[in-house]
């Protein structure tokens, strides 16, 4: 088959980093090429480079056979490029036709918009592609998958034919990962070609045919997906062994450090979001909740760290009453949080790391000198965080913004779980980090839960679920539905009950 695109020599440097070298990169025409690599090995800047939003300092690209000179992303539409970003650019409040046709809405005399023609044109695209989406459903109805697709029909829409997924089965459970990829090879058949990125090795080997994988801003190697394997692709990314988490014995200590206790919640606008939630977390046990988001996991947070209160029941967190406790309180108890979105609830972007590190913890020694802050103790730290948690980074005085989003989850995890602390929350702690930065995260939990922490793993990847879980708690439209031993039961199982099916 012919080259649809191909890279050569891109080379993009920002100061102190250089984020492509000498990049290399060709894609046959209508198949699945995935691009893997660690977490600041320049994965995002080429796809930003192929998608027009930032310009290379060097190199050239060809698209469909010509040299392209990509300016901006209506360049590369007008090309037939199209992106399917990790965080869905959607609007709740429209349909699914408004969200499709947003900014290349058909008109008559530039100011009527054709619905009727946009609605005709949708529906063949989502017939001849197998995209099973209803054009006038609105979008606030639709699960993630269903999102997705959306996504994908919005890039159709503007004639893409090389389709750049970004992480897409990030939040998706295993039934919409299957419908995904089954939606991906009838995109491939109709003669389309798909940029696959992906952390997860397992979907990249079953979907892909080609996988080319970036290391320290360069591309390293190339591998038909049938000619190579899960372990040989992760050390072709880290350079060499995985490190090995370390599991330890289950000490389960009588002390329970969080229970839930018939919590509801309901929001100002009468809607219920959390049902009569009974939990309960011991010293020394990760218990993993697993669901698709959107389900109350975010408000369950809330109410374990005080931002919100309960409408009735309790919430207990170390023996204390989150109802009544300031959130400062709950995190000197020894409380560590993850957060799921680590940029707006996790990081000072314009801060430098030095700063961040203090997050959370601006009134603990030697952090703080009564109430100011001990800039020397906090680079020091930093310091260490960086190195433990192999935080790819020139120094501690960068801002938080000019990291890689892997490397501002691995600084975030460092911070949180330094202090001893006896209850992890974590949301979401591996999502958007490679397979050697995921080893060491899950190494820390582990550690932890041996040193007698509970840890609540709040999870949508079944592949994290498993392996560190003790128990499995599953939330389906604000209520716990079941709580599960993993190592019997099985991931279709628990996706079934994640989805509401059926409890496993």
């Amino acid at each position: 088959m012919a080259n649809v695109l191909e890279v050569i020599g891109i080379e993009k440097k920002y100061p102190g980093v250089v984020a492509n070298r000498n990049v290399s990169l060709h894609v046959a025409e209508g198949s699945i090429h995935s691009i893997i690599g660690e977490n600041g090995a320049g994965k995002s800047t080429l796809m930003k480079i192929l998608y027009g939003l930032v310009r290379p300092d060097a190199g050239h690209i060809k698209a469909f056979g010509k040299e392209v000179n990509l300016k901006s992303p209506q360049d590369a539409i007008q090309l037939g490029i199209g992106m399917v970003h990790q965080h869905f650019k959607l609007a709740d409040n429209a349909t699914v036709l408004e969200n499709v046709i947003l900014g290349s809405e058909p008109t008559r005399f530039g100011f009527v918009v054709k619905y009727d023609e946009a609605r005709k044109k949708l529906q063949e695209i989502a017939d001849n592609y197998g995209l099973d989406i209803d054009p006038d459903e609105s979008l606030a109805n639709l699960g993630v998958g269903e999102r997705q697709r959306v996504e994908i029909a919005k890039v159709l829409f503007r004639g893409a034919k090389i389709l750049i997924l970004d992480e897409p089965t990030a939040v998706l459970v295993p039934q919409e990962v299957e419908e995904l990829f089954k939606n991906l090879r009838e995109l491939v058949k109709k003669g389309l070609t798909v940029l696959f990125i992906s952390h997860k090795l397992d979907e990249v080997l079953s979907i892909a045919d080609d996988i080319t994988i970036m290391r320290q801003g360069a591309t390293v190697a190339s591998r038909k997906s049938k000619e190579t394997n899960k372990k040989e692709l992760a050390e072709l990314m880290v350079g060499g062994e995985l490190p090995k988490p370390r599991a330890g014995a289950l000490k389960v200590s009588d002390e329970k450090v969080l229970s839930f206790n018939g919590a509801s919640y309901i929001r100002e606008d009468g809607r219920q979001i959390l049902t009569d939630v009974n939990l309960e977390i011991h010293g020394g046990e990760i218990l993993g909740l697993a669901g698709v988001e959107g389900n109350g996991q975010s408000e369950l947070i809330e109410l374990i760290m005080g931002l919100l209160k309960p409408s009735s029941g309790q919430v207990e967190v170390l023996g204390l009453d989150a109802t009544t406790t300031l959130t400062k309180d709950i995190r000197n108890a020894g409380v560590a949080y993850i957060p799921q979105d680590r940029q707006r609830d996790g990081l000072l972007m314009t801060a430098p790391l030095w700063e961040n590190r203090v997050l959370g913890h601006q009134f603990a020694e030697p952090l703080a000198r009564n109430i100011w802050v001990n800039k020397g103790a906090a680079v020091d730290d930093s310091k260490r965080v960086v190195a433990e948690f192999d935080v790819r980074t020139p120094g501690v005085n960068v801002l938080a913004s000019a990291l890689s989003g892997g490397n501002q989850q691995k600084f975030i995890v460092g911070r949180e779980l330094s202090g001893d602390p006896k209850l992890i929350v974590a949301a979401q702690p591996t999502r958007g980090v490679d397979v050697g930065a995921q080893a060491i995260i899950w190494d820390h939990l582990m550690r932890a839960r041996s040193a007698g922490a509970g840890v609540l793993l709040v999870s949508a990847d079944l592949d994290e679920l498993f392996p560190l879980s003790d128990r499995i708690a599953v939330i389906y439209n604000g209520s716990i539905v079941s709580v599960l031993n993993p190592s019997k039961t099985t991931p279709e199982a628990l996706g079934l009950a994640m989805t509401g099916a059926k409890s496993a």
